[in-house]
C-alpha cells in the first residue's frame, strides 16, 4: 500500500500503480458480479465494470419499469444479462447490494436464500451491516461481506470513468469467509474505476457517509444557499443577482478552484475584498453551525437517522411524497431562477488550452 501524508497524517491507500485493472481482471476471472438494483449507483457500477472486461449482470425487478427499461436501453439482455433480482442473486458470486438502503432491508430474505457458500455480499454503504438490527440483514457465516463506497454519485461515477478521472472510494471487508475477502474488494473498486482506494471500517463509513450527505454535501449547502438567497431578495436584489451571488458563482467558478488546488488557493486567486470578507466571517458561520453538526453526528450514531431513513423511504407512498418534495424544491424562486440563469450559459466551442495558454495558471500552487 502506498503511504499517502494527509494533512500530516500518514495513510495507507491503494492505487492503480500497486493494483492495476489487469490484476483485478484476473482476480475476478472466475466471478460473475451480480449487480441488484438498477437506479442510482448501479448503472454506474455495472457499465464500468463491463467496460473494464469484467463478467456482470443485472437483477432489477421488473416491477419498477422505468429502472428496467433503463437497464435495456444501456445494452443489458434479458434472459441474458439482466434478471430479476433472486435469478441474478442466485447466478452471481459476488453480490452487489445497490438498490436503496430501505429496499435492502425489503429484498434481504430472498437475496439471503440465493446465497452459496464462498459467495461475496458486496456493499457501497455501511447502513444495513451496522444497522442490522434495523434492517434484520445478517448475512450467513459462509460468505465474504465486503464494501467498497464510491465518494461521489453513480452519475459521478460514470462520468468521472468516462473521463479518465475516476472516482476516490473507501473499501472495507466485515466478514472473510475465503479469506480473499480484500483482494475481491480491491478488484470490484478497481473494475468499478476508482482512482484510489482508502480503508475503512462498515462503521466509519456510514457514519462519515450520512453526516456529510445531511451536511456540508447536500442538507447545508442547500440550506445555506436558500438562506442567503432569501435575505438578498429580502433586501431588493433580483433574483438573477441573488442566484448568481449564491450559487452561480460558487458552481461555475469558486469551488472548481478549491477542487483544483485547496481552499487557500481559491482565497488567492480572489480579489482582496473577497479574501479578507470570507476569512473574517469564517469563523463566525464555523461557531454558528458546529454544535448543529454534534447534533446530526449523535442522531447518526445512535440510529436515529436511519430508523427515520427505514420509515420514510419504506412507505408505500415514498416515490410520491419525494416527487412531491423534489417538485416544490425545483419549482422554488430561487432554482427557478437557476434554470433561466443555465439556459443563457454561452455553449460555444472550447477553446483549447495548453502549457503555453496564458492566463490560466492562476497565482501559483500550493
Amino acid at each position: 500500500m502506498a503511504e499517502i501524508d494527509f494533512g500530516g497524517v500518514v495513510e495507507a491507500v491503494i492505487t492503480r500503480d500497486e493494483f492495476p485493472l489487469a490484476k483485478a481482471l484476473e482476480v475476478l476471472k472466475d466471478e460473475t458480479i451480480a449487480v441488484i438494483g438498477y437506479g442510482v449507483q448501479g448503472p454506474a457500477q455495472s457499465l464500468n465494470m463491463r467496460d473494464n472486461g469484467f463478467k456482470v449482470i443485472v437483477g432489477q425487478s421488473p416491477k419498477f419499469k422505468k429502472d428496467w427499461d433503463r437497464a435495456v436501453g444501456d445494452g443489458w439482455e434479458p434472459g441474458k444479462t439482466l434478471f430479476d433480482i433472486e435469478e441474478a442473486a442466485q447466478k452471481g458470486t459476488i453480490v452487489q447490494m445497490l438498490v436503496s438502503d430501505a429496499a435492502q432491508k425489503a429484498i434481504w430474505p430472498g437475496v439471503k436464500q440465493c446465497l452459496n457458500q464462498g459467495d461475496a455480499l458486496y456493499f457501497s454503504h455501511g447502513f444495513s451491516i451496522v444497522f442490522r438490527d434495523q434492517t434484520g440483514v445478517v448475512p450467513p457465516e459462509n460468505v465474504d461481506v465486503i464494501m467498497v463506497a464510491p465518494k461521489g454519485s453513480g452519475t459521478s461515477v460514470r462520468r468521472n470513468f468516462l473521463s479518465g478521472a475516476g472516482i476516490n472510494s473507501s473499501f472495507a471487508v466485515d466478514q472473510d469467509f475465503t479469506g480473499k475477502a480484500r483482494e475481491r474488494a480491491l478488484a470490484v473498486g478497481i473494475g468499478i474505476g476508482s482512482g484510489y482506494l482508502f480503508p475503512t471500517t462498515f462503521k466509519d463509513e456510514v457514519h462519515s457517509d450520512l453526516t456529510g450527505e445531511r451536511g456540508v454535501l447536500m442538507g447545508a449547502l442547500a440550506g445555506i444557499m436558500e438562506a442567503q438567497y432569501e435575505v438578498l431578495r429580502e433586501k431588493g436584489h433580483s433574483p438573477s443577482e441573488a442566484f448568481n451571488e449564491t450559487v452561480e458563482e460558487l458552481t461555475e467558478s469558486l469551488i472548481r478552484l478549491v477542487g483544483e488546488n485547496g481552499m487557500d488557493w481559491m482565497y488567492a486567486n480572489c480579489s482582496a475584498t473577497a479574501q479578507r470578507g470570507a476569512l473574517d466571517w469564517k469563523p463566525k458561520f464555523k461557531e454558528a453551525v458546529l454544535p448543529v453538526f454534534h447534533k446530526l453526528y449523535a442522531r447518526v450514531a445512535s440510529g436515529e437517522e436511519t430508523a427515520r431513513v427505514l420509515e420514510a423511504c419504506g412507505a408505500p407512498d415514498y416515490q410520491e411524497q419525494l416527487t412531491k418534495e423534489l417538485d416544490e424544491l425545483g419549482n422554488s424562486e430561487m432554482w427557478r431562477a437557476g434554470k433561466a440563469t443555465r439556459s443563457l450559459r454561452p455553449k460555444e466551442a472550447a477553446k483549447e488550452i495548453s502549457a503555453d495558454t496564458k492566463g490560466v495558471t492562476g497565482r501559483g500552487s500550493n
